[in-house]
């Protein structure tokens, strides 16, 4: 297997990137991070992928967030974290992911920036901003009262509690629980069904959806996304297939 500490890969329409050095419990420095992005940028340029699967390597550490040596040394900050946070949730495709061992600090933000969490169901989460003294950027902080709620958004960073899979599955962190060995199997089979919709479809109901959810709308442009797949050949072809009873052949046209 390579060593290079983030992977990129394609499998059809599905975009994988695994998190790939568990011995450091996948943490992310400045170069890290930086090559995450251009796997983003890969992805966002490549109009056939259809779906993004993260992941880590090593069944200990799912992700451990920024890496706490190049934050001391001043080669890591809030706002350099951010850069990727940022760029994932905004990502216009589905994104899913797989959380094969416990998540830290950032490795928390990093799951909560993908639409769909499945995790192994002996994982445990913790952020320990506040037994360090960091406090999180304003956009990290948002993004869990808005994905999670405030009252879970305290348990995980003010109160620093330590939450296990079943209590994140309650309050919504997680969307399924599974077996190890069965994690591979179930988050691909889900990244899978994701890629078979009309993507068209997909792409509109995601941006629409982010735009009611943080209140700045463009209903115009919604409506126009809206009509876009109103008068698109896939939609032709999904209602030709539910009447031939087939699996459609979306080619997001």
């Amino acid at each position: 297997m390579s060593d290079d500490p983030i992977l990129f890969s394609r499998d059809g329409h599905i975009a994988r990137i695994t998190l790939n050095n568990p011995t450091q419990h996948n943490a992310l420095g400045a170069a890290e991070i930086g090559r995450f992005r251009d796997c983003l940028d890969a992805v966002e340029t490549d109009p056939s992928l259809r779906v993004l699967l993260l992941t880590g390597n090593g069944e200990s550490t799912f992700c451990a967030g920024a890496s706490l040596k190049q934050f001391r040394s001043g080669d890591m900050s809030g706002e350099l974290f951010s850069t990727l946070t940022d760029r994932l949730a905004a990502l216009p495709i589905p994104s899913v992911c797989a959380l094969n061992g416990n998540v830290f600090g950032g490795g928390a933000e990093i799951a909560l920036c993908c639409d769909y969490r499945i995790g192994v169901d002996d994982l445990r989460l913790l952020v320990p901003a506040a037994r360090i003294g960091i406090c999180y950027p304003l956009n990290g902080l948002q993004r869990y009262v808005d994905k999670l709620g405030l009252g879970a958004a305290k348990r995980i960073l003010v109160a620093s509690e330590e939450l296990a899979a079943q209590t994140l599955l309650a309050i919504g962190f997680l969307h399924r629980i599974v077996a190890r060995e069965r994690l591979e199997a179930e988050s691909d089979a889900f990244a899978r069904h994701l890629a078979g919709l009309a993507p068209l479809a997909v792409r509109a109901m995601k941006q629409i959806l982010g735009g009611i959810a943080r209140g700045d709308l463009d209903s115009a442009g919604a409506a126009r996304l809206a009509q876009q797949c109103t008068q698109s050949r896939d939609l032709q072809e999904g209602l030709v297939a539910q009447r031939e009873k087939r699996a459609p052949r979306f080619t997001g046209e």
